[in-house]
């Protein structure tokens, strides 16, 4: 193990990370709010314990080996996780649990929150919210499409040289720097785009640009205790659903899409296929649901409501335009269940991701099939390309393992005093990178023990870093020479 060039990449990660606490200082500044202190405080700790960490081992550069890229994977979500809290900390009088707590969920992108009344925050705390989902959403394009392939793990190992889809090898272009840039470029275009549409729907330049940080990452944090139903705005609605079922898109699609200036990437990509008919069924169900059962009492509230939540809790977004944790009978648990699935690989989604799922019921047909032939061959194929063995078992592998995770973390919640179904929501919520859950978590986590926050940071982690990447540190055999 190359500890000093680990601890080479965290100090300079820390550098860079302390340079992204400086917009904040702007706004503080912009809005002439006292919190400008913090965020420089904030700033110069981060920075100085960087330079630290990197004055030492600035001269050993070496190329990282697997073991090492799976530490510094992992350290890259912890590390900053606890040095973004400090601005949470100093801030207010929240517990350091709570400010690491919500600065967890903002890297990963969850968008589960244990402050109430978002509405009188100031303007700084607000935007440092919703930059930190922005950054943690490009880091995660970048870990699942550049980076994770690398060390054989992730959603896009699945795409290999012989599958359909958009990558010819495990990158998109010949270098991972190149890589990188291209994704960065797409998610930055993307963002731009998305806050032009929604200042022209009717929000405000700073909640247009704070909300499309939030909608590109699909991390769900507003700048509104009422999440987008503040604005009670239906072009604004259709704004964040047009955008969140981009951002759930495989960005590698989008970049051979756009360098081939052709939709015929998209239609295709037998995993698109699948997350809009899955989401399109979702949203026909709330929607009749909604208006037979009577929540709504004109077809188009059901209609725009049920739309919104459905691609909402089935992105992984965690937005909301009313309280769906309140909604009758069977729909709570059916657009929870809907987050399992979660986005496509590679996309700044949560849940199993859509490729996944599609696998695992490709697979669970074949060996129906089989019972019925047992001499006969079959193969999983993902459009006309069949898939080795070896992907399958990878994913059977990563399936158990999120099963046993879930079903684990939540008997730890239920330990800690909460019931079932809070218990169970809040789980599946944080794992799938969500946010919103059921009962005592439908609107925030104030309420819970710092316990059962320190099990949901794990679980945030845990979802994010794809199981696997940070399950393999906790082996014996990992640390073995």
């Amino acid at each position: 193990m190359q500890y000093r060039a680990i601890q080479r990449i965290i100090g300079i990660l820390l550098m860079l990370f302390s340079i992204t606490m400086l917009p904040a200082v702007f706004v503080a500044w912009m809005y002439t709010e006292t919190t400008i202190w913090i965020f420089v405080s904030a700033f110069m700790i981060t920075l100085f314990s960087g330079v630290f960490l990197w004055l030492p081992v600035k001269s050993y550069v070496k190329e990282l080996r697997l073991r090492d890229g799976f530490i510094v994977v992992v350290m890259f979500w912890i590390v900053l996780g606890l040095f973004g809290s400090f601005p949470f900390a100093i801030s207010s009088h929240m517990s350091y649990m709570d400010a690491i707590f919500e600065s967890i969920s903002g890297l990963t992108t969850t968008g589960a929150t244990v402050i109430t009344h978002i509405d009188d925050l100031p303007k700084s705390i607000l935007y440092y919210r919703q930059q930190l989902q922005w950054l943690g959403g490009m880091g995660i394009i970048v870990l699942a499409v550049a980076i994770l392939p690398m060390l054989g793990v992730g959603g896009m190992q699945l795409y290999r040289a012989e599958t359909p889809g958009p990558m010819k090898d495990t990158k998109l272009t010949p270098r991972i720097t190149e890589t990188a840039k291209a994704l960065w470029y797409i998610y930055l275009g993307l963002t731009m785009v998305c806050a032009a549409a929604y200042l022209l729907a009717g929000m405000s330049a700073f909640d247009a640009l704070t909300h499309s940080f939030s909608t590109v990452a699909i991390g769900g944090f507003s700048t509104h205790d009422a999440s987008i139903g503040y604005f009670n705005n239906a072009f604004i609605e259709v704004v964040a659903i047009l955008f969140m079922l981009l951002s759930g898109i495989n960005f590698a699609l989008h970049f051979v899409a756009w360098r081939k200036l052709s939709l015929r990437p998209y239609i295709n990509d037998p995993e698109f296929q699948a997350y809009l008919t899955a989401l399109a069924i979702s949203a026909f169900i709330t929607t009749l649901y909604l208006y037979v059962s009577g929540t709504f009492s004109s077809f188009g509230s059901a209609l725009h409501h049920g739309i919104f939540q459905a691609v909402s809790i089935g992105t992984t977004s965690g937005f909301t335009t009313a309280e769906y944790h309140t909604w009758p009978s069977f729909l709570p648990v059916m657009l929870l269940l809907m987050s399992f699935i979660g986005g496509c690989a590679g996309s700044t989604g949560g849940g199993l991701k859509v490729i996944r799922v599609l696998l695992l019921l490709k697979q669970g047909m074949r060996e129906i099939k089989r019972l019925i032939h047992p001499s006969a061959q079959f193969f999983v194929k993902i459009g006309d390309k069949s898939l080795s063995n070896r992907v399958i078992d990878a994913v059977w592998g990563f399936f158990s393992l999120y099963v046993v995770c879930f079903c684990l973390m939540s008997l730890m919640l239920a330990a800690t005093g909460l019931d079932l179904v809070t218990s169970f929501s809040a789980v599946a919520a944080c794992m799938n990178n969500l946010g919103p859950g059921l009962a005592k978590v439908g609107t925030n986590y104030a309420s819970i023990s710092a316990t059962a926050k320190s099990i949901l940071c794990f679980a945030m982690l845990l979802g994010r870093l794809e199981i696997f990447t940070l399950l393999v540190l906790l082996t014996p055999t990992f640390w073995q020479k």
